[in-house]
C-alpha cells in the first residue's frame, strides 16, 4: 500500500511515540516496587503490608484496558495515548505527594488507571502503522524492558539522592511533558489516527479465531502471573540474596534489577525476529516451555546465582510476547483490535493483583521465594500445554498464514 509523505511521517512518529510510551508506562508502573524498600524504613511497616498498597493500582491496569481499547477503536488511538501520558504522570505526582498509606493507595490507583491505556491502545496503534510487525513489536518490547530496568535505577537513585517522594515526582513530571509534546503533534496534524493497517491481513476463520482466543486466554493469564510476580519479587529477592554485595542500599538493589532487565532487553527483539521468519505458533509454544527450567531452579537458588537466574527468567518471559501479540492480531478483525488487546490485558495485567497477593502470601508463609518460583514454574508448564491446542499453521510462514502474507520487509 502506497502512503503519502504525511501518512508516512505520521506512521513513523506513531511508532516512535508508541516505543517511548512503552518505556514511560513501565517506568511509572514499576517505581513503587523499589520505593517500597525505603518505605519499610520511613513508615515502619512490613514489606507484605506495603506491597499490598499496589494491589488496586495493579488491578486497574488490567480492568481499565478493555474500555481504553474500545475508546481507541471508536474514538482515537493518538488522543488516548495523550491521555495515557497525562493521567499516569498525574498519578505518579500524587504518589510523590502522599503522606499516608491511604493517600498512596489512591495515588497508585490513578497511576494504574492511566497505565491501563497503554497496552491495548499502543499495541493496536503499532499494528496499524508498522510495515514489519514482528521486528517493530520486538523493538517496542526493548523499550518496555529498558523502562522496567530504568524504573529500579531511577527510583533507587532519586530515593538515595533526595527521598522516596522525588522518586515519583520527577518521572511524573516527565510523563506529563511527553503527553503535551504528543498533543502538540496531534493538533498540528503531524500525528494522525489510522483506521486501516499499513499492510492489511486476510481474515481468519471464525472457528479458528474462537479457538485461538480461548487458548490464548489461558496462556496470557499464566504469562501475566509469571511476569507480574517476578517483577514484584525481584527487588526483595535481591535484597535478601545479594544485599550484602551492595551494602543493602536501595540504589544498589535498584541497580541489580536494572542490570537484569537490560541484559534481558533483547528478548522481545529476538522473539519478534523469529516470529517474522518461522510459524508463529511454533515460536510461541517453544518460548513458553523454556521458561519453566529457570523458574524451577530459582526456587532453590541463592547468592550470586540469583542474578543469573533472574536474567534467564526475565529473558524467557519476554521472548514469547511478540508471538503472542501477533497471534492475537492474526485472529482479530481490525475494527476490534484495541478491544481485543484490552481483553488480553485484563488477563495479563489483571493478573497483577493476584500476582502481588501471591508474592505476599508465599513470602509470608515461607519467608523466602522458593514456594513462589516453584508455583510460577508450574504455571509456565500449564501455558505450554495450552498453547499446543492453538490452530495449526503452515510450516512456511510467508506462504501459509495471513499474518505472514502481510508481513514482508521494510
Amino acid at each position: 500500500m502506497t502512503m503519502t509523505a504525511a501518512e508516512s511521517l505520521s506512521a513513523r512518529l506513531s511508532v516512535a511515540f508508541a516505543c517511548i510510551g512503552h518505556a514511560t508506562m513501565h517506568i511509572l508502573a514499576a517505581l513503587y516496587l523499589t520505593v517500597v524498600l525505603d518505605l519499610e524504613r520511613a513508615w515502619s511497616m512490613s514489606y507484605d503490608e506495603l506491597i499490598r498498597l499496589w494491589t488496586l493500582g495493579s488491578l486497574l491496569i488490567g480492568l481499565g484496558a478493555p474500555l481504553a481499547g474500545w475508546l481507541g477503536d471508536r474514538w482515537s488511538d493518538v488522543r488516548m495515548m495523550v491521555a495515557m501520558f497525562l493521567i499516569t504522570g498525574a498519578g505518579s505526582i500524587l504518589a510523590g505527594l502522599s503522606q499516608t498509606p491511604g493517600q498512596l493507595l489512591a495515588a497508585l490507583a490513578v497511576l494504574g488507571l492511566g497505565a491501563s491505556i497503554y497496552h491495548p491502545v499502543g499495541m493496536s496503534w503499532v499494528v496499524k502503522n508498522a510495515t514489519n510487525r514482528g521486528r517493530t513489536m520486538g523493538i517496542m518490547g526493548i523499550f518496555g524492558s529498558v523502562g522496567i530496568a530504568s524504573a529500579a535505577l531511577i527510583a533507587g537513585g532519586l530515593s538515595q539522592a533526595y527521598d522516596w517522594h522525588m522518586a515519583f515526582l520527577v518521572p511524573g513530571v516527565a510523563s506529563i511533558l511527553l503527553g503535551l509534546v504528543l498533543l502538540v503533534l496531534v493538533a498540528s496534524g503531524r500525528v494522525r489516527d489510522r483506521r486501516g493497517d499499513v499492510r492489511p491481513q486476510a481474515k481468519a476463520a471464525r472457528g479458528d479465531a474462537v479457538r485461538a482466543f480461548l487458548v490464548l486466554s489461558v496462556t496470557m493469564l499464566c504469562a501475566g502471573l509469571i511476569f507480574n510476580a517476578t517483577q514484584t519479587a525481584l527487588p526483595k529477592w535481591f535484597d535478601e540474596g545479594m544485599g550484602e554485595l551492595v551494602g543493602g542500599s536501595t540504589l544498589g538493589i535498584g541497580g541489580l534489577v536494572t542490570i537484569v532487565y537490560l541484559l534481558a532487553s533483547s528478548a522481545q527483539f529476538v522473539g519478534g525476529w523469529l516470529s517474522d521468519r518461522m510459524p508463529i505458533k511454533r515460536v510461541y509454544v517453544v518460548c513458553l516451555l523454556i521458561q519453566a527450567p529457570a523458574l524451577a531452579l530459582a526456587a532453590t537458588a541463592g547468592g550470586p546465582l540469583v542474578l543469573l537466574l533472574a536474567t534467564a527468567m526475565v529473558f524467557t518471559n519476554g521472548l514469547q510476547i511478540p508471538a503472542e501479540n501477533l497471534l492475537l492480531a492474526r485472529y482479530t478483525p481490525e475494527r476490534h483490535r484495541g478491544l481485543a488487546y484490552g481483553a488480553k490485558f485484563v488477563l495479563s495485567f489483571g493478573a497483577a493483583p493476584l500476582a502481588v497477593q501471591l508474592v505476599a502470601l508465599a513470602y509470608g508463609w515461607t519467608s523466602d521465594f522458593s514456594l513462589l518460583f516453584a508455583t510460577l514454574a508450574g504455571l509456565a508448564l500449564t501455558a505450554w500445554l495450552a498453547a499446543l491446542l492453538l490452530p495449526a499453521e503452515s510450516t512456511d510462514p510467508r506462504a501459509g498464514t495471513p499474518l505472514a502474507q502481510a508481513a514482508g520487509s521494510d
